[in-house]
């Protein structure tokens, strides 16, 4: 390795593509400092003080939902025996597969004044309006609640995974003490996962800061829908870039507060002893509530609203699922999976060029290139629109001073734009997915290769590629249904004659058609379940391997 110089073209490269992977965020921050007139003034004079508030209440209330649904599901999944174990513990991470502002429309369809619910309640103690009282979806513990039946599940996911890989020895030790299953839980295995916890917990509340079709379609006035007000309500891209710095902010926070908790993490597993796990036996009613509460989980962040999107689907297929429907579908698919493609092949080039050149150079520009997953769609695409429109008018002026001639616009209102906010946004789910593959493929297998003449690129074709398939593959798919996912990059950034699944749910839902938004809405559901199940997959794989690994 030491061979290999640093300062040729692959690392110099790599260098460039993260300098302008970093683009977008670099030109918000930039913003600061840009004159936005009287708008800023009168944004921080009048509803700067409610999007912070809004912002730190939907965090607050997040993340404590997310904290006792996600660690609670995780230890009993893991560490405790009772009946439909084995179903909830990949269950449960199904509503991963359900966009927030999927959910809000469902549920606000249920529980509407007009909805099912309160129409049978009405119809059986013949109340009328103003005779009862019902909680109010649509209001800021109702944005907690669905983006705590979809969030949960990273804490859930990340929780599992390091109480899976916990030593056996300290919890064999807990069990000689005589305590047990929540005292061991609260004493032992709970410290000891506590930096995947807040890692998990990062994720879920950054995915919070970045939701608009939530907190819009509920009307709670937060950063991501000041942004939106202030670029198209106001036209000051000045002032948007400098709220979305603002949300970048409370970004940084939580990834500054993340690490430092790694770092000052005081636990650490006594053995590296891993044994096939003694789940704690739940009997009677321990073993009822366990249930339960899984199945209550299960219920409110899954089957529910996917049952209620599919209701409405069959009612209104005939009229819904049409050409146009079907050309939705095709432009979807079509650039989720060119997005993912693009991803997976800088994945592959970035992390192959942190194996073959592991200094602080590449290092830093492949984690600087990573940057993008921590800031949220509206953000990215607030710095992707304003260079990209300076690119376009600069080439115009020149065109039209020189030859006459208007080129209009070649990369802002192109999928150009939003295919490259996607790369940004996105790139990170691909490139760990990959980085963590190669990291198990010894260092060997290249001596190996170049003791057969080959070069790296013949090395990285023949030996890494065929042996990377399985996180290829789940790189792809996560990277695939999170764009299809994406709403506020796409609403920002998409040309005026394109279309696509989330964007038509979201138009539908705000003009309360909500029934016809369904099929849109359980398109993007169906295709966000089997990168899900491969995930609980991989993590229960994980433990198995290193059994196998602790065995030999």
């Amino acid at each position: 390795m030491s061979s290999l110089n640093p300062y040729r073209p692959y690392p110099l490269f790599i260098l460039v593509l993260a300098v302008i992977l970093s683009m977008p965020v670099v030109v918000v921050l930039a913003h600061v400092f840009v004159p936005s007139g009287d708008i800023w003034q009168h944004l921080s004079s009048t509803v700067l003080p409610d999007y912070i508030r809004n912002s730190l209440l939907l965090m607050l209330g997040v993340a404590i939902g997310t904290l006792l649904i996600g660690v609670t599901a995780a230890w009993l999944t893991t560490m405790c025996q009772f009946p439909g174990r084995g179903l909830f513990e990949w269950a449960l991470l199904l509503p991963m597969a359900m966009p927030a502002y999927i959910i809000a429309y469902t549920y606000t369809g249920m529980l509407d004044f007009a909805g099912p619910v309160q129409m049978t309640l009405r119809e059986w103690f013949g109340w009328q309006y103003g005779d009862y009282w019902f909680p109010q979806i649509r209001s800021l513990n109702g944005a907690v609640v669905m983006l705590t039946l979809v969030l949960y599940p990273y804490v859930y996911l990340l929780s599992r995974a390091a109480f899976l890989n916990q030593s056996i020895c300290v919890l064999d030790v807990s069990r000689t003490l005589g305590n047990g299953p929540w005292k061991t839980f609260w004493r032992v295995a709970l410290p000891l996962a506590r930096p995947a916890i807040i890692a998990g917990l990062s994720l879920a509340l950054m995915e919070t800061l970045a939701d608009y079709g939530t907190v819009q379609f509920f009307g709670i006035s937060t950063f991501t829908t000041g942004i939106f007000r202030t670029w198209f309500g106001m036209g000051s891209a000045a002032a948007a870039a400098q709220l979305a710095a603002g949300l970048m902010v409370f970004v940084f926070a939580l990834v500054i507060i993340e690490r430092y908790s790694r770092r000052q993490a005081r636990y650490h597993h006594t053995s590296r002893r891993h044994q096939d796990l003694r789940r704690f036996q739940l009997t009677g009613g321990r073993a009822f509530l366990a249930f339960i509460f899984c199945l209550i989980v299960l219920c409110l962040g899954f089957l529910l609203p996917a049952l209620q999107l599919l209701s409405w689907t069959i009612h209104v297929a005939d009229t819904v699922i049409d050409a146009e429907f079907m050309r939705l579908l095709v432009n979807s698919l079509s650039l989720a999976a060119a997005a993912a493609v693009l991803a997976l092949v800088l994945a592959i080039v970035m992390a192959y060029a942190q194996r073959l050149y592991p200094g602080k150079l590449v290092s830093g520009a492949v984690r600087v290139a990573g940057m993008g997953y921590a800031v949220p769609g509206a953000v990215i695409a607030v710095g992707v629109m304003i260079p990209f429109a300076w690119i376009d008018n600069t080439i115009d002026d020149l065109a039209r001073s020189h030859f006459n001639y208007s080129t209009g616009l070649l990369l802002s209102g192109t999928l150009v734009a939003v295919t490259f906010a996607y790369l940004t946004r996105f790139l990170a789910v691909s490139l760990q997915t990959v980085d963590s593959g190669l990291t198990r493929i010894t260092h060997s297998m290249d001596e190996a290769g170049r003791s057969f003449g080959f070069r790296p690129l013949q090395i990285l074709r023949q030996i890494h590629i065929p042996m990377l398939s399985a996180s290829l593959m789940t790189a792809l798919l996560l990277v695939f249904v999170d764009v299809l996912k994406e709403l506020p990059a796409t609403l920002i950034l998409r040309p005026f004659n394109f279309n696509t699944l989330a964007v038509k749910a979201y138009e539908l839902a705000s003009d309360e058609r909500l029934a016809e938004a369904a099929p849109a809405a359980l398109a993007i559901v169906i295709a966000g379940i089997i990168p899900v199940i491969l995930l609980s997959k991989t993590i229960t794989r994980s433990r198995k391997l290193k059994l196998a690994h602790d065995e030999h």
